[in-house]
């Protein structure tokens, strides 16, 4: 019995690249992951050193700021599509499988726009007034 060719659909694998971004994200993640951890409870006096001039001096690089948004970023739709996955293998109903997996992809992105935003637009000398400890600083800047 001769078995015909398979045809394979035209366009995007899209379940093979949320595959293989699985992979690429949670390998750059660990390194993101143990470089944060290493910086912020390894140097300087450790986790002594962590406070809010501490988050301050941080956002104030522009490095830190991008390796922050890079984390963020990774590891939100990292964990979007593992939830989308495991939707998608277990809710039977595919009007409720479209309605969750919009939904995760949108408290995804919005938790996106709103982390990144609060990165770049951090400022710490809002709302500081003369009795803060923050007076000098923001005064000096």
């Amino acid at each position: 019995m001769i078995v015909p060719p398979r045809t394979r659909n035209k366009g995007s694998n899209w379940e093979k690249w949320g595959w293989v971004y699985m992979r690429a994200s949670g390998v750059l993640l660990v390194v993101l992951i143990f470089g944060h951890l290493f910086v912020n409870l390894m140097t300087g006096d450790g986790i002594h050193q962590i406070d809010f001039a501490f988050v301050v001096g941080k956002f104030a690089s522009p490095f830190w700021q991008w390796w922050d948004v890079l984390m963020l970023w990774l590891a939100l739709i990292h964990g979007a599509n593992g939830m989308r996955t495991i939707v998608n293998d277990y809710v039977t109903s595919p009007t409720v499988r479209r309605v969750l997996v919009w939904a995760l992809w949108l408290s995804a992105g919005f938790l996106i726009l709103l982390g990144t935003l609060v990165v770049f637009t951090f400022d710490p000398c809002i709302g500081v007034t003369e009795s803060s400890s923050l007076w000098d600083m923001c005064q000096a800047a």
